[in-house]
């Protein structure tokens, strides 16, 4: 059973065991930006490249649509896939997808994760402001921090999934992403991706439509505007493609020997 957030509790998976000390000499950043410690993460059904999972340790809000999403939590004026995505990356099968929001604080572990297994097809940088990604600032009608602030958005050409819309958000103190992957590779889901440097941030995972099954936890928490308590490695979802397997043979027109 995963955790509703509550702000008073602060979120306790950034568990300071899993992570190295500080060195001497270190600076808070880069004390901020320490790996965690191998296992630290367990990765859901690591065999099955036909299950998503989290992205980061972050309180998390999921919809089956963007009308969903706009229905249910963002509230901020003129928000769209084409806004979020740019000209450049944005189809026609992105734009009432899936979409997953996944909110970093700054006690957070800041390195964020592959939710899904596949090839890296491009990145695009958008320049933008570093408004806060509070929920605050989400539901207020007068802005709208995620196609307003800076952003770094790939793509994921998956199996399971078909594309996969990979959008790292920066915010209040955050004007740095750095990624640890190029265009090219071969990716497995759980691997690091990339980290934010120091204070909150979002990464949003847009799927195309009609290609994920989202965990049903998730969803109904998120329709009562709840964010959920999830790490790096947890199961997110499940595809509903379906991938061509072998064809069967005519039976009818099988010869059966002496």
């Amino acid at each position: 059973m995963r955790a509703i957030y509550q702000s008073k509790l602060g979120l306790g998976l950034m568990d300071a065991g899993n992570l190295g000390q500080m060195g001497i000499g270190e600076t808070f950043n880069e004390f901020f930006i320490r790996e965690l410690k191998p296992g630290a993460r367990p990765i859901a059904c690591m065999e099955r490249d036909d299950v998503a999972v989290c992205a980061a340790d972050s309180r998390l809000t999921a919809f089956k649509s963007v009308e969903d999403s706009l229905r249910f939590w963002i509230k901020g004026r003129k928000f769209s896939i084409q806004g979020l995505l740019g000209k450049e990356i944005c189809s026609s099968s992105f734009i009432n997808g899936s979409l997953v929001i996944f909110r970093l604080a700054p006690q957070d572990y800041h390195r964020f994760h592959f939710p899904v297994s596949g090839t890296i097809e491009r990145f695009v940088d958008i320049p933008g402001c570093l408004y806060t990604v509070n929920p605050i600032a989400v539901n207020s009608k007068y802005c709208n921090v995620f196609t307003e602030n800076k952003r770094v958005v790939s793509v994921i050409s998956t199996s399971d999934f078909g594309k996969v819309a990979f959008v790292a958000i920066g915010a209040t103190m955050v004007g740095s992403i750095t990624f640890t992957k190029k265009k090219g590779d071969y990716v497995q889901k759980g691997e690091e991706f990339g980290y934010f440097s120091f204070g909150g941030s979002t990464v949003i995972c847009v799927f195309e439509k009609d290609t994920i099954e989202i965990d049903e936890d998730l969803l109904e928490n998120s329709t009562k505007s709840l964010e959920t308590l999830v790490a790096v490695g947890m199961k997110l979802g499940v595809s509903t493609k379906k991938r061509a397997g072998p064809e069967l043979p005519n039976l009818e027109s099988c010869v059966i020997g002496a």
